[in-house]
């Protein structure tokens, strides 16, 4: 049968990247996703469904933010740190500039009301952070 998902069947490579990276997973927001899959190097686009399945299939990291509010989504882009992806995490505390371990990242996240797949559960320390 054939895969009716021509993301899954072309950029297999870019996922088993992503799950072979500490730090690599799918970010999906209001304007489309990023999927880092390497230190600075990630792949976009704007047909969210079947690379979120895959992504999800595979056991990636999934974070998807659509769910949050505005003014929720926008104190995240702003103040919470970004992912360390293939390098270590900077020293906390960890700020807007600075590069976290996915966990945290994604347990500020899911605290806002975002849907987080294939991670372990937030712990309250994380929840804390993002008051």
């Amino acid at each position: 049968m054939a895969d009716a998902s021509p993301w899954a069947r072309d950029d297999a490579d870019a996922i088993d990247r992503a799950l072979a990276v500490d730090g690599g997973h799918l970010f999906v927001g209001d304007h489309g996703f990023t999927l880092a899959y390497q230190r600075g190097t990630t792949l976009s686009g704007y047909n969210v469904a079947p690379v979120k399945a895959a992504c999800i299939a595979a056991g990636l990291p999934v974070i998807d933010s659509r769910g949050l509010g505005f003014d929720a989504a926008l104190h995240l882009a702003i103040h919470s740190p970004m992912v360390a992806v293939g390098e270590p995490a900077d020293a906390p505390p960890w700020h807007g500039l600075a590069h976290a371990p996915l966990h945290h990242v994604a347990a500020l996240y899911h605290a806002a009301g975002a849907e987080v797949v294939n991670l372990p559960a937030v712990t309250g320390a994380a929840t804390e952070a993002l008051a």
